[in-house]
């Protein structure tokens, strides 16, 4: 039986992170967060998982000196720097608003006189929060992705 060798452990890398993602939240809340199961951030990252598996697949399969080798790299790591420096810095940004948002709400809502759609307009739903990953969670969420994609066998 033939199988996309690359394809296969990067995915269920994925959904495995997303899985841990989900129980460690269910462990600390005990709330279920069906979010968790596909939503961005958390403890480990499902895109480091994702192609951290597919970098090493492609070296496996393809080799270290060729351009898939490279191309996938390169891919990998603007993936990376995106998940722990651009999402999570506007994770950061969407958590100061909220702050912000809630001391106006407060104080508009005391202290005026504003008619009530002005009112509902304010009470507005919280930007997400959770969009970025840590080094940590990164490095984890690689780990996962690397342990798959050497588990996995390269051909059925």
């Amino acid at each position: 039986m033939k199988y996309n060798y690359i394809l296969v452990p990067s995915v269920l890398a994925w959904f495995l992170a997303q899985i841990i993602k989900t129980i460690i939240v269910l462990i600390q809340t005990k709330k279920f967060s069906f979010e968790r199961l596909f939503g961005p951030g958390g403890m480990p990252s499902g895109h480091s998982a994702m192609v951290c598996s597919a970098v090493v697949a492609v070296g496996r399969q393809f080799g270290v000196d060729g351009f898939e080798f490279a191309m996938i790299v390169m891919f990998a790591l603007v993936v990376l720097y995106d998940a722990m420096g651009v999402r999570r810095e506007a994770g950061n940004h969407a958590h100061e608003i909220n702050i912000i948002k809630k001391m106006m709400n407060i104080s508009a809502i005391d202290a005026s006189s504003d008619p009530p759609e002005e009112k509902n307009r304010k009470k507005e739903k919280e930007l997400k929060e959770i969009l970025g990953h840590t080094p940590l969670q990164c490095l984890c969420g690689g780990a996962l992705g690397v342990i798959m994609a050497l588990v996995f066998p390269m051909s059925l």
